[in-house]
């Protein structure tokens, strides 16, 4: 093909049951493969899609120019606690920063709440003597002696893998360099990070919990990309790899492995990214971002067209959210991410009884192995793939393409067994309930991240996409008022796509506390040029000119005694024409459309953040004709499906996705495609935006029926 004249670009995310990947050609159409993960060493699958993906289309690893790389690797070691024995060095009386934290719940009124236990015990908590002060002068040496000995006391109790992080080092670094120098030449077998080196700002907690959740994950995450780099180059491959950061930029791999914790959120960001650019082509900029895999749902906003970022949040079971009003329930990571609620609700979340009789579905899920019932690979449990395999909704023969057999038998027999008959349902309406159950777990999360910010998601439209989102979307929808889903190009892999999407991106940060009415311009101006320096050093150092170079500042404000900051976004220009008292005029309107009001205290700046972008040069293109190649085409079929009446079928037409048109296609009717499956119910109508994305209008009636 003519492919073999450009460098292929390849972006591949991991999830917890498919590994996607996305192949853009020479000749800009994108190519698309779905396989299997393979928890145990997420890697493999990464290696044999690729191979996979290289042979549909002719050529080899050698003729890869980039693989740009989304993971949930970093997230699973930390919910599985599979990181390895982990210690801290910190200043003489700050022991205890991890347990104290903030000293907040989630749910003051939830007795039977316990507090996620430390990554790091007690007993490798180690103090040091040594002490700087606020303005960033010595009160107490650096006690060498007293380095050494932690040092040698961690590795005789087997940690191996350390955080670093002294009182105040923000403002003056020089002993946590020192202590870091001296644990990696005498103590080579440690891994050390220390938090200036990760996050040099103030707050003791916040930079604590940050730095121990990146020593925590060196061990796994350096593992892993050195493992997936030498497999790629022993097969040829000598192209560059990117990791997609929790911000919805990429950084290189050595950054990756340096900084792990930058990529706790790497997979779902992606999708984010894709949603932001077709919004702006089909005219949606107002968006939720809804993104339902295998394992997890997730739900991000976009307003504007642009996404709601967050500069800290907390990783945790359940409802994951950057909520600034529950704090408490999981592990703090104040780092740069877009802000997404996650909960355990997807297409392999297991359906079951508890104690009381009730039917639950998640936060456990069958995963890629064994999967869910009707993959026949030995898991008798139902799950929601089964009961939409049993509602009529899935194919029940086969998915991706023909890839992946299906056994509808196993999915009935698996929720006759587990729901159906304990609960003394009708089989259609245990799978109906499981369905239900899955779709207004997902509505909460979507709820998280809209109405428990004061926003009215009536006014958005629903991007729904990932290898289960596009079957619920019009349920969730409907849940919440919503009237308009939207089912982008490529929506089985969608992730993937916006990865191919996003640009290199370096975040830097310094710490500038003072009032905003007795700041300096001259100490504002030196310090926005310091770290516009900074950002060019590093993105030229990546290959980047100056005219693929963008930068955006923000800053963080809040008013004089208050403990949280407001992230604002400035341009430098303002300041050296009005002064400080710009940014003052920017932080008064945001705090109001925050919080619904705003006083008269003075502002007081702590921060000053700029990211660096690398604009990349191959991008994917949404154009019709770029809409991926998902196999054979659906021939002229139907198949019965229940919808609200679970006593009455209707026998529903089963169309491929490509006959969506610009011309409307009345529901009820299932598209499908190599990639996943999308439900369209009666009284809904869907249509194509010329950019390959199906729209869908919700009925008023399936609304009103919700509630």
């Amino acid at each position: 093909m003519s492919a073999k004249t450009t460098k292929l670009h390849i972006a591949c995310d991991i999830g917890g049951t498919f590994t996607d990947l996305v192949a853009q050609a020479g000749d800009g159409v994108p190519h698309v493969r779905k396989v299997a993960s393979t928890p145990d060493a997420p890697g493999r699958a990464v290696v044999a899609g690729l191979h996979a993906l290289l042979a549909d289309l002719g050529l080899t690893l050698a003729d890869v120019g980039e693989v740009v790389h989304g993971t949930t690797v970093g997230s699973n070691i930390i919910l599985q606690k599979k990181g390895p024995r982990t210690g801290l060095v910190t200043t003489f009386g700050f022991r205890d920063v991890l347990e104290i934290g903030r000293i907040r719940t989630p749910n003051m009124f939830d007795l039977t709440w316990d507090k996620p236990l430390p990554l790091v015990p007690r007993r490798y908590r180690l103090e040091v003597q040594e002490r700087i002060s606020a303005d960033g002068s010595v009160v107490v040496p650096l006690d060498e002696g007293d380095v050494l000995a932690a040092g040698k006391r961690l590795c005789d109790e087997g940690v191996e893998a350390v955080a670093i992080c002294f009182l105040h080092s923000h403002i003056n670094p020089t002993h946590e360099q020192r202590t870091r120098d001296i644990f990696r030449s005498e103590f080579p077998e440690l891994l050390v990070t220390a938090s200036c080196d990760v996050l040099p700002e103030m707050k003791e907690y916040e930079r604590t919990s940050t730095t121990v959740v990146n020593a925590y994950l060196l061990k796994g995450m350096q593992q892993y990309l050195l493992s997936l780099t030498a497999d790629l180059e022993s097969a040829g491959m000598a192209a560059s790899i990117l990791v997609v950061a929790s911000s919805g930029g990429m950084m290189r791999i050595e950054t990756a492995i340096e900084k792990p914790v930058f990529a706790v959120g790497s997979g779902p960001a992606g999708g984010v990214i894709g949603c932001i650019r077709l919004g702006q082509l089909n005219g949606h900029a107002n968006l939720i971002a809804f993104d339902m895999g295998g394992t997890t749902a997730k739900a991000s906003i976009i307003e504007n067209g642009v996404s709601t970022m967050t500069s800290e949040y907390e990783f945790r079971d359940g409802i994951s959210t950057s909520s600034r009003f529950i704090k408490g329930g999981g592990y703090m990571l104040k780092v740069p991410a877009i802000d997404i609620a996650e909960i355990g609700a997807g297409g392999g979340s297991i359906a079951w009884l508890d104690d009381g009789g009730l039917l639950q579905v998640g936060p456990l899920s069958a995963g890629a192995d064994p999967g869910p019932a009707c993959y026949g690979q030995g898991n008798k449990q139902p799950t929601v793939t089964d009961a939409n395999v049993v509602l009529g909704y899935l194919n029940p023969t086969s998915l991706a393409g023909g890839s992946l057999p299906i056994n509808a038998a196993l999915s009935a027999q698996a929720i006759d067994e587990h729901i159906a008959a304990p609960l003394d349902l009708t089989r259609i309406a245990a799978a109906a309930g499981i369905r239900h159950i899955a779709n207004v777990a997902m509505a909460q999360a979507i709820r998280s991240v809209t109405i428990e910010r004061g926003r009215d998601l009536r006014d958005m439209t629903l991007m729904a996409f990932g290898g289960s989102g596009p079957a619920h979307a019009i349920d969730v929808a409907a849940i919440l008022g919503i009237g308009k889903v939207i089912i982008p190009v490529m929506s089985g892999v969608f992730s993937a796509v916006g990865m191919l999407g996003s640009d290199v991106e370096h975040n830097f940060v310094r710490s500038l506390v003072c009032r905003l009415d007795r700041i300096e311009r001259q100490l504002l101006e030196k310090t926005i040029e310091e770290l516009r320096s900074q950002g060019i050093s590093r993105l030229q150092q990546d290959g980047f000119d100056d005219d693929r170079i963008k930068f955006s500042f923000t800053a963080d404000m809040h008013y004089l005694g208050q403990s949280s900051e407001l992230t604002v976004s400035f341009d430098p220009a303002e300041i050296t024409t009005t002064g400080p008292s710009f940014l003052e005029d920017a932080f008064h309107p945001a705090y109001l459309e925050a919080y619904g009001y705003r006083n008269d205290e003075p502002v007081e700046l702590v921060n000053i953040r700029l990211t660096g972008s690398g604009m990349r040069e191959h991008r994917l293109a949404f154009e019709e004709s770029n809409t991926g190649r998902f196999g054979a085409p659906v021939g002229d079929q139907h198949r019965d499906a229940w919808f609200d009446d679970e006593d009455h079928a209707i026998l529903t037409p089963v169309w491929p996705r490509s006959q969506i048109t610009p011309d409307a296609l009345a529901g009820p009717a299932i598209l499908e495609s190599y990639d996943t499956t999308i439900l369209v119910p009666p009284g809904c109508m869907a249509t194509s935006d010329g950019y390959g994305s199906v729209m869908i209008d919700v009925s008023e009636k399936l609304i009103e029926g919700a509630k």
